[in-house]
C-alpha cells in the first residue's frame, strides 16, 4: 500500500539545509519532474524470508527493473535534460564501467544528441552491447593502465561535446536522490537506509533525500571490502586514493570518491561498512531463488549487509536500495554455481 504523504509533517518543515552542499532537496524535487514520465517509479518489494534473515522489516527498492537495468537512468536523463540546445548539438561524452554508459547512451538518443563513451575493455559484455545498441560511439581503454578521467577529458576538448561525469556532478547526483525519494514517499519513515556505493552519486542524492523525508533514518553505505575508498576516506576526513579494486561488483571498482559525492557523504551519512564477494554471490543466489528478480553483484551491496547480520538493525524499518541487474547470463550462471 502507497505510503500517504499527508501523514507526514511536510519536508519543507524537516529539511533545513545547514551547510553549503553541491545539491538540496529542491534539486531532487525538480529532478523528479523532469524524470516523470521518463523513468520508471520502480516497485518497492518485501520477502519474508529475508525479514526473517535479518530480523527487520526490509524494503528492496528495485532499481535492477529501471530503464537500462540501473538506477543510473535517472541522473543521466537528468543531467542531459538541461543542456541548452547548443549543448545538445555538441553531444555529451562520459566514461563509465558499464550502467552509467548505457544511462547515457540511452538519455542522448531518447533527447536527440551523440553521444561518446569511454569504457573499460573488460567491462560486462552486455553493458558494453547495450550502450552500441543504444546508439552511442564507444573508445575502449585500460582500466589498469590507463586515466580514464584524462582521456574523457581529452576527447571532450577534441571533439567539442560535453563531459558528464557517472557520478561527480550536481545534476547526476540530484537525479539519483529521487529512488529514495520515491522509496520514503511509499513506505514511509525508515530507520536505516542502505546503500551501494562506488563513486557516490547514488548515496549522496538518496542521504539529501533521507535527510528531508525521514530526517531520523541512519543513511550507510556498503562497499565492497577489496575498495572501501569510501570507507578510508570517511574515517580519515579527507579522500582517500586506492588502486584498482579486484571485485566481482564492478560498479563499485572506483579509487576515490567523488570531489562533490564526498563533501554529501561527509555531512549525510552515518556509516560505510564493506561486505565480501562471496557474501555479494550469496545475495545474488537469494535474490534469483527467493524473489525471482535478478541483481547484479554491485546491487547486492545493501542487502548483503543485511542479510549478512553486518549492520545492527533488528527491529527496525530498514530501506535498501538495488541499483542493478546487468549481469551477463554466463556470467550469472556462473557466479551462482561456485560454492559460496
Amino acid at each position: 500500500m502507497k505510503h500517504d504523504p499527508t501523514m507526514s509533517v511536510p519536508c519543507e518543515t524537516l529539511y533545513t539545509r545547514d551547510m553549503i552542499l553541491p545539491i538540496d532537496y529542491a534539486d531532487i524535487v525538480a529532478a523528479s519532474e523532469r524524470l516523470d514520465g521518463v523513468a520508471l517509479c520502480t516497485p518497492v518489494l518485501s520477502n519474508a524470508e529475508a525479514n526473517a534473515r535479518s530480523g527487520a522489516e526490509l524494503f528492496f527498492k528495485c532499481e535492477n527493473l529501471q530503464r537500462i537495468g540501473a538506477f543510473k537512468f535517472r541522473g543521466a536523463y537528468n543531467a542531459l535534460a538541461r543542456f541548452d540546445a547548443e549543448a545538445r548539438r555538441g553531444g555529451v561524452l562520459t566514461y563509465s564501467s558499464g550502467n552509467h554508459a548505457q544511462a547515457i547512451a540511452l538519455a542522448a538518443r531518447l533527447l536527440g544528441m551523440p553521444a561518446l563513451i569511454v569504457m573499460p575493455k573488460d567491462a560486462p559484455a552486455i553493458k558494453i552491447a547495450v550502450t552500441r545498441r543504444h546508439g552511442a560511439e564507444i573508445v575502449l581503454y585500460d582500466r589498469y593502465t590507463e586515466d580514464r578521467e584524462a582521456l574523457g577529458s581529452r576527447l571532450a576538448a577534441e571533439r567539442g561535446m560535453t563531459l558528464i561525469p557517472p557520478y561527480d556532478h550536481p545534476d547526476v547526483m540530484a537525479g539519483q536522490g529521487t529512488a529514495a525519494k520515491e522509496l520514503f514517499e511509499e513506505v514511509g519513515p525508515l530507520d536505516v537506509l542502505l546503500v551501494c556505493v562506488g563513486g557516490g552519486g547514488l548515496i549522496s542524492g538518496c542521504a539529501v533525500s533521507a535527510a528531508a523525508l525521514s530526517p531520523q533514518c541512519r543513511v550507510i553505505g556498503v562497499e565492497p571490502q577489496a575498495g572501501n575508498d569510501v570507507q578510508q576516506s570517511l574515517r580519515t576526513g579527507e579522500r582517500v586514493r586506492i588502486d584498482v579494486p579486484q571485485t566481482i561488483a564492478d560498479g563499485a571498482q572506483t579509487q576515490s570518491p567523488g570531489l562533490l559525492t564526498f563533501e554529501v557523504i561527509r555531512h549525510r551519512v552515518s556509516n560505510i561498512v564493506t561486505v565480501s564477494d562471496e557474501a555479494l554471490v550469496r545475495s545474488m543466489r537469494f535474490f534469483v531463488e527467493q524473489m525471482k528478480i535478478v541483481v547484479e553483484p554491485t546491487g547486492c551491496l545493501g542487502a548483503a549487509a543485511a542479510l549478512e547480520g553486518l549492520v545492527p538493525i533488528a527491529g527496525k524499518r530498514v530501506g535498501i536500495v538495488l541499483s542493478g541487474g546487468n549481469v551477463d547470463a554466463q556470467r550469472l550462471a556462473a557466479l551462482l554455481t561456485t560454492e559460496a
